[in-house]
């Protein structure tokens, strides 16, 4: 998987056009934003037609969901490639963490510049259906790290509940200073906090 939430083919093979068009349409989504990116410079970018576009995508709407639905792919593929190392329910916890510090460190085109999910939500309108794939993503970060403390705490379901929506704020909260930094330190100051708080349950 690349940054753009989309994968890449062999070497020597051209893309399909809808992965060329959804992969263009990331970049330009997470260095310029939503708004600010028209179908021209997507389609420009990709190499295609416009009417390719319109062939694959009912709409731009349609074309920002598909982003929001790859980059939640791109960032669980991340999570489970660093499951697959987890040797404890404290382990997968912080696999969550983990998996946002790899994606922030992707290389992106401009930096990074925070969740390319929460940055797409803020651009769109109240009731849009894209903001309730972002909604569906965060509220699935928080299901996995209950998972999580669930095994860790099986007689303290309620304990667990609360400590995993508690992490859950601090990992939304290092993401948005992230952002705003430019780079993963915050995150991995996160990371250290939730370990420590890990230790003392």
């Amino acid at each position: 998987m690349s940054e753009t939430g989309v994968r890449t083919t062999e070497p020597g093979r051209r893309r399909p056009a809808r992965e060329r068009l959804l992969a263009a349409a990331a970049r330009r989504f997470y260095a310029d934003g939503v708004t600010a990116t028209g179908i021209d410079t997507i389609t420009a970018e990709a190499g295609v037609a416009k009417m390719s576009l319109y062939n694959n995508f009912s709409s731009k709407a349609d074309l920002v969901r598909a982003y929001l639905d790859a980059r939640h792919e791109e960032w669980l593929a991340l999570y489970r490639a660093r499951l697959e190392r987890a040797e404890s329910p404290r382990d997968g916890v912080l696999a969550v963490f983990d998996a946002y510090a790899d994606h922030a460190a992707f290389a992106y085109e401009r930096g990074f510049r925070g969740c390319g999910l929460l940055n797409a939500a803020a651009e769109l309108p109240a009731g849009d259906e894209g903001r309730t794939v972002v909604r569906r993503h965060k509220e699935e970060v928080e299901r996995l790290i209950a998972g999580h403390l669930e095994e860790l705490l099986p007689e303290r379901p309620d304990d667990a509940r609360t400590m995993a929506e508690h992490l859950a704020f601090l990992l939304e909260g290092a993401m948005a200073r992230a952002g705003l930094e430019g780079d993963d330190s915050r995150l991995r100051h996160a990371r250290a906090m939730a370990a420590a708080l890990l230790d003392r349950l």
